[in-house]
Protein backbone atom coordinates (compact mmCIF):
# COMPACT_ATOMS: atom_id res chain seq x y z
CA UNK A 1 0.00 0.00 0.00
CA UNK A 2 1.71 3.24 -1.04
CA UNK A 3 1.56 6.49 0.68
CA UNK A 4 -1.38 8.12 -1.42
CA UNK A 5 -3.71 4.50 -0.64
CA UNK A 6 -2.61 5.04 3.04
CA UNK A 7 -3.47 8.55 3.07
CA UNK A 8 -6.90 8.10 1.80
CA UNK A 9 -7.90 5.17 3.77
CA UNK A 10 -6.98 6.91 7.27
CA UNK A 11 -8.83 10.09 5.92
CA UNK A 12 -11.84 8.28 5.29
CA UNK A 13 -11.95 6.42 8.52
CA UNK A 14 -11.63 9.89 10.28
CA UNK A 15 -14.65 11.06 8.19
CA UNK A 16 -16.66 8.13 9.59
CA UNK A 17 -15.88 8.87 12.43
CA UNK A 18 -16.62 12.61 12.79
CA UNK A 19 -20.15 12.05 10.74
CA UNK A 20 -21.88 11.12 14.24
CA UNK A 21 -23.66 13.78 15.54
CA UNK A 22 -22.97 13.22 19.67
CA UNK A 23 -20.21 14.58 21.05
CA UNK A 24 -20.18 11.59 23.31
CA UNK A 25 -19.80 9.32 20.67
CA UNK A 26 -16.96 11.10 19.16
CA UNK A 27 -15.33 11.39 22.71
CA UNK A 28 -16.15 7.76 24.11
CA UNK A 29 -12.90 6.18 25.18
CA UNK A 30 -13.38 2.70 23.73
CA UNK A 31 -15.05 4.25 20.42
CA UNK A 32 -11.56 6.21 20.01
CA UNK A 33 -9.69 3.18 20.91
CA UNK A 34 -11.74 1.15 18.28
CA UNK A 35 -10.75 3.80 15.46
CA UNK A 36 -7.34 3.96 16.48
CA UNK A 37 -7.22 0.21 15.95
CA UNK A 38 -8.78 0.43 12.45
CA UNK A 39 -6.24 3.06 11.74
CA UNK A 40 -3.21 0.77 12.36
CA UNK A 41 -5.22 -2.13 10.14
CA UNK A 42 -5.41 0.41 7.40
CA UNK A 43 -1.83 1.57 6.96
CA UNK A 44 -1.11 -2.05 6.65
CA UNK A 45 1.60 -4.70 7.55
CA UNK A 46 4.96 -2.74 7.01
CA UNK A 47 5.37 -2.16 10.77
CA UNK A 48 4.40 -5.06 11.61
CA UNK A 49 6.81 -7.20 14.06
CA UNK A 50 4.96 -10.60 13.32
CA UNK A 51 6.58 -10.52 9.83
CA UNK A 52 5.95 -14.34 8.43
CA UNK A 53 1.99 -13.28 9.15
CA UNK A 54 -0.99 -12.63 6.90
CA UNK A 55 -4.17 -12.62 7.12
CA UNK A 56 -4.99 -15.57 6.20
CA UNK A 57 -2.44 -17.50 8.20
CA UNK A 58 -3.77 -16.16 11.35
CA UNK A 59 -7.35 -16.05 10.41
CA UNK A 60 -6.70 -19.51 10.27
CA UNK A 61 -4.94 -19.61 13.48
CA UNK A 62 -7.63 -17.50 15.04
CA UNK A 63 -10.49 -19.97 13.92
CA UNK A 64 -8.35 -22.89 15.86
CA UNK A 65 -7.08 -20.67 19.19
CA UNK A 66 -10.44 -23.03 21.55
CA UNK A 67 -10.06 -26.06 19.17
CA UNK A 68 -6.81 -27.94 21.29
CA UNK A 69 -5.14 -28.50 17.17
CA UNK A 70 -1.62 -30.01 17.66
CA UNK A 71 0.93 -27.49 17.14
CA UNK A 72 2.91 -29.68 14.62
CA UNK A 73 -0.05 -30.15 12.15
CA UNK A 74 -0.95 -26.44 12.79
CA UNK A 75 2.41 -25.31 11.41
CA UNK A 76 2.59 -27.59 8.70
CA UNK A 77 -0.83 -26.85 7.42
CA UNK A 78 0.33 -23.22 7.61
CA UNK A 79 3.24 -23.71 5.90
CA UNK A 80 1.44 -24.84 2.81
CA UNK A 81 -0.14 -21.65 2.65
CA UNK A 82 1.81 -18.47 1.11
CA UNK A 83 4.07 -17.19 2.87
CA UNK A 84 7.40 -17.95 4.86
CA UNK A 85 7.91 -21.29 6.60
CA UNK A 86 6.81 -20.99 10.28
CA UNK A 87 8.58 -22.66 12.74
CA UNK A 88 7.01 -24.67 16.03
CA UNK A 89 7.94 -21.91 18.42
CA UNK A 90 6.59 -19.02 15.73
CA UNK A 91 3.04 -20.74 15.66
CA UNK A 92 2.98 -21.25 19.45
CA UNK A 93 4.14 -18.07 20.46
CA UNK A 94 1.91 -16.34 17.91
CA UNK A 95 -1.40 -18.15 19.24
CA UNK A 96 -0.06 -16.84 22.50
CA UNK A 97 -0.47 -13.34 21.83
CA UNK A 98 -3.91 -14.28 20.50
CA UNK A 99 -4.94 -16.15 23.29
CA UNK A 100 -3.77 -12.57 25.41
CA UNK A 101 -5.72 -10.27 23.76
CA UNK A 102 -8.87 -11.86 23.96
CA UNK A 103 -8.56 -14.21 27.47
CA UNK A 104 -11.75 -15.57 25.89
CA UNK A 105 -10.26 -17.41 23.52
CA UNK A 106 -8.40 -19.19 25.88
CA UNK A 107 -8.99 -23.32 25.65
CA UNK A 108 -11.03 -25.11 28.08
CA UNK A 109 -9.16 -27.93 29.19
CA UNK A 110 -11.44 -29.80 30.02
CA UNK A 111 -12.44 -30.61 26.38
CA UNK A 112 -9.08 -31.12 25.66
CA UNK A 113 -9.22 -34.78 25.65
CA UNK A 114 -12.78 -35.06 23.83
CA UNK A 115 -10.95 -32.31 21.13
CA UNK A 116 -7.76 -34.23 20.46
CA UNK A 117 -9.68 -37.67 20.05
CA UNK A 118 -12.19 -36.16 17.36
CA UNK A 119 -8.69 -34.44 15.47
CA UNK A 120 -7.12 -37.84 15.45
CA UNK A 121 -10.07 -39.45 14.45
CA UNK A 122 -10.74 -36.97 11.26
CA UNK A 123 -6.87 -36.87 10.33
CA UNK A 124 -6.99 -40.00 10.14
CA UNK A 125 -10.14 -40.44 7.62
CA UNK A 126 -8.05 -37.59 5.87
CA UNK A 127 -10.39 -34.47 6.50
CA UNK A 128 -9.20 -31.31 5.68
CA UNK A 129 -7.51 -29.30 8.77
CA UNK A 130 -9.84 -26.03 8.30
CA UNK A 131 -12.96 -29.04 8.08
CA UNK A 132 -11.70 -30.31 11.30
CA UNK A 133 -11.82 -26.34 12.91
CA UNK A 134 -14.99 -25.89 11.71
CA UNK A 135 -16.11 -29.69 13.56
CA UNK A 136 -14.19 -28.90 16.81
CA UNK A 137 -15.42 -24.91 17.09
CA UNK A 138 -18.97 -26.88 16.80
CA UNK A 139 -17.93 -30.12 19.36
CA UNK A 140 -16.69 -27.01 22.09
CA UNK A 141 -19.37 -25.28 22.11
CA UNK A 142 -21.65 -28.40 22.66
CA UNK A 143 -19.28 -29.86 25.12
CA UNK A 144 -18.93 -26.80 27.27
CA UNK A 145 -22.63 -26.73 27.25
CA UNK A 146 -22.94 -30.46 28.31
CA UNK A 147 -20.43 -29.89 30.84
CA UNK A 148 -21.99 -26.31 32.16
CA UNK A 149 -25.60 -28.26 32.00
CA UNK A 150 -23.97 -31.07 34.50
CA UNK A 151 -22.25 -28.59 36.75
CA UNK A 152 -25.63 -26.84 37.13
CA UNK A 153 -27.50 -30.03 38.15
CA UNK A 154 -24.98 -31.13 40.57
CA UNK A 155 -25.22 -27.85 42.33
CA UNK A 156 -29.07 -27.99 42.23
CA UNK A 157 -28.49 -31.69 44.02
CA UNK A 158 -25.98 -30.84 46.32
CA UNK A 159 -28.56 -27.78 47.31
CA UNK A 160 -31.37 -30.39 47.59
CA UNK A 161 -29.48 -32.16 49.81
CA UNK A 162 -28.19 -29.60 52.14
CA UNK A 163 -32.11 -28.27 52.60
CA UNK A 164 -32.69 -31.90 53.23
CA UNK A 165 -30.59 -32.12 55.97
CA UNK A 166 -30.94 -28.72 57.54
CA UNK A 167 -34.69 -29.90 57.99
CA UNK A 168 -33.70 -33.45 59.32
CA UNK A 169 -31.58 -31.08 61.75
CA UNK A 170 -34.31 -28.76 62.34
CA UNK A 171 -36.85 -31.49 63.08
CA UNK A 172 -34.47 -33.51 65.12
CA UNK A 173 -34.30 -30.79 68.07
CA UNK A 174 -30.82 -29.71 66.98
CA UNK A 175 -29.79 -26.24 67.11
CA UNK A 176 -29.74 -24.85 63.43
CA UNK A 177 -29.72 -21.58 61.11
CA UNK A 178 -32.19 -20.30 59.38
CA UNK A 179 -34.08 -23.04 57.12
CA UNK A 180 -37.34 -22.90 54.84
CA UNK A 181 -39.04 -25.42 55.50
CA UNK A 182 -40.55 -27.19 51.73
CA UNK A 183 -43.48 -25.25 50.11
CA UNK A 184 -43.93 -23.13 52.77
CA UNK A 185 -43.13 -19.38 53.32
CA UNK A 186 -41.88 -19.53 56.76
CA UNK A 187 -38.47 -19.81 58.21
CA UNK A 188 -37.44 -21.59 61.70
CA UNK A 189 -34.19 -21.53 63.40
CA UNK A 190 -33.22 -22.84 66.84
CA UNK A 191 -30.59 -21.83 69.11
CA UNK A 192 -29.47 -22.58 72.52
CA UNK A 193 -32.62 -25.47 72.31
CA UNK A 194 -35.16 -21.89 71.43
CA UNK A 195 -37.22 -22.15 68.33
CA UNK A 196 -37.59 -18.80 66.37
CA UNK A 197 -40.37 -18.49 63.42
CA UNK A 198 -40.30 -15.86 60.85
CA UNK A 199 -42.91 -15.40 59.02
CA UNK A 200 -43.88 -12.89 55.93
CA UNK A 201 -46.25 -10.30 56.84
CA UNK A 202 -48.75 -8.20 54.71
CA UNK A 203 -46.50 -5.26 54.42
CA UNK A 204 -43.64 -6.87 53.15
CA UNK A 205 -41.96 -7.75 56.67
CA UNK A 206 -41.33 -10.06 58.80
CA UNK A 207 -42.76 -11.48 61.93
CA UNK A 208 -40.46 -12.81 64.52
CA UNK A 209 -42.25 -15.78 66.67
CA UNK A 210 -40.71 -17.63 70.30
CA UNK A 211 -42.37 -21.02 69.42
CA UNK A 212 -42.58 -24.37 71.15
CA UNK A 213 -42.29 -26.38 68.46
CA UNK A 214 -41.80 -26.69 64.30
CA UNK A 215 -45.71 -25.70 63.72
CA UNK A 216 -46.71 -23.28 61.19
CA UNK A 217 -50.02 -23.03 62.44
CA UNK A 218 -48.50 -21.99 66.02
CA UNK A 219 -48.91 -18.19 67.14
CA UNK A 220 -46.56 -18.17 69.70
CA UNK A 221 -44.46 -14.99 71.22
CA UNK A 222 -44.34 -12.15 68.59
CA UNK A 223 -40.83 -10.55 69.12
CA UNK A 224 -41.18 -8.37 67.00
CA UNK A 225 -41.19 -7.10 62.68
CA UNK A 226 -38.13 -7.13 60.42
CA UNK A 227 -36.91 -6.22 57.35
CA UNK A 228 -34.31 -8.90 57.13
CA UNK A 229 -33.55 -11.99 58.49
CA UNK A 230 -30.11 -10.64 59.22
CA UNK A 231 -31.63 -8.24 61.81
CA UNK A 232 -33.39 -10.69 63.29
CA UNK A 233 -30.71 -13.32 63.76
CA UNK A 234 -28.80 -10.07 65.75
CA UNK A 235 -32.05 -10.13 68.01
CA UNK A 236 -32.26 -13.84 68.59
CA UNK A 237 -28.33 -14.02 69.13
CA UNK A 238 -28.92 -11.12 72.38
CA UNK A 239 -32.45 -13.32 73.54
CA UNK A 240 -30.89 -16.97 72.74
CA UNK A 241 -28.86 -16.90 75.80
CA UNK A 242 -30.68 -14.88 78.45
CA UNK A 243 -33.41 -16.57 81.09
CA UNK A 244 -36.79 -17.67 79.37
CA UNK A 245 -39.17 -15.41 79.32
CA UNK A 246 -42.42 -16.14 81.49
CA UNK A 247 -45.93 -15.96 79.15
Amino acid sequence: MGDDERIYAVRTLLFDFVKSPSLRHIRDPHTVSRLAQDIIKSLGRSNNVWRKWNDPRENLLKSALRCWIPIDDMRDFLNEMPGPQLTKTDVAQRQRTFEDEDFSSYPNEEVRESCLKRYTEEKALGTELPAIIGLLQDHVYQEEERIRSERDERYRQQRKEEQRALEARLLSGADCKWTQLSKTQHWFCRVNGRTYRLSPSTDKMWNLYRVAEVDMNEDGALLGKYQRRGDASKVITKLAYQPEPRW
